[in-house]
């Protein structure tokens, strides 16, 4: 679970809603303080994720000349969907709200598209059904099919805990099975112990739909490999990481950005979400790799 810096939004950063074909979407927005922007970015969380996950990355972004826009996707946090019927978040639907976000968005410039984790793989079926919208994809921890077998069995632990508990009891439970902290660590934990983040990432979880979980997280567990088609888009590609990621083994992220000719950032002191953990150069990096498209 990526843990955002803050759930308020800096200066400069807005909360609205997005309006397209397909319903309405919670965003957080950050645009250029002069001139016309050099584009748009649309920015897709993971799975439990939100857009806050993106919030110190959307100044920076915005700061280079680009509008920068952070989705909750259909059932995520703010972003309304059934609790019980998982119809709507099969990803072909998902992808579907990505291209009518798009739509939504145009008109202001090339669009780049870029998902992290389970954003990268529902933007990587919208951009084969439709490449049209998109100037480049940036996939960002988001490896080439299934996940990592040790996390194909906590997504399977975490199904089956959504099928007779509660929202509450399943992030109570979480909370609990998380593995004991060193002295050293707890004591530096307690000292900076942000009471009001907590509670928003718990906040963050109870909103989410139930069978947007659950059918998310099976799609994660069973996603096969798409590289060819991917490739066979055209559209410029990039593969984003962190040094260490416990989702898609780094080697297996370095060979599916060759597999793609895609260009590869590794962004130095971060893991599974270089957005949250080195938001600073992770917004370079982006910002470079969209200068060449």
């Amino acid at each position: 679970m990526s843990r955002p810096s803050s759930f308020t939004p800096p200066p400069g950063v807005h909360a609205t809603p997005l309006r397209t074909e397909r319903g309405t979407f919670a965003v957080l927005e950050a645009v250029p303080d002069t001139g016309t922007p050099r584009g748009t970015v649309l920015l897709l969380p993971g799975f439990t994720g939100s857009k806050e996950d993106f919030i110190a990355v959307l100044r920076p972004l915005a700061e280079a000349g680009h509008r920068a826009v952070a989705v909750d996707g259909r059932g995520q946090y703010e972003s309304e969907g059934p609790r019980e019927d998982e119809s709507p978040y099969a990803q072909g639907e998902l992808a579907l709200d990505v291209l009518a976000q798009a739509e939504a968005l145009g008109g202001g410039g090339p669009l780049h598209l870029l998902g992290h984790s389970l954003g990268g793989q529902i933007a990587r079926a919208a951009a084969i059904l439709d490449p049209a919208p998109f100037r480049s994809l940036t996939l960002m921890s988001s490896g080439p099919a299934e996940v990592d077998p040790v996390q194909q069995q906590k997504i399977a632990l975490l199904s089956e805990a959504l099928g007779f508990m509660g929202m509450g009891e399943v992030w109570d439970a979480m909370q609990a099975m998380e593995a004991p902290a060193p002295e050293e660590a707890k004591e530096a934990a307690a000292e900076s112990h942000d009471t009001e983040l907590e509670a928003a990432l718990r906040r963050r979880w109870l909103m989410h739909s139930p069978a947007q979980l659950t059918a998310t997280g099976r799609a994660l567990t069973r996603e096969p490999d798409r590289v060819a088609e991917l490739r066979a888009t055209g559209l410029p590609l990039h593969v984003v990481s962190g040094t260490v990621d416990d989702t898609w083994p780094v080697p297996l992220l370095d060979d599916m950005a060759v597999r793609l000719d895609a260009h590869r950032t590794v962004i130095k002191d971060s893991g599974h979400s270089p957005n949250t953990d080195n938001p600073g150069e992770t917004a370079q990096a982006l910002v470079d790799f969209w200068s060449r498209c």
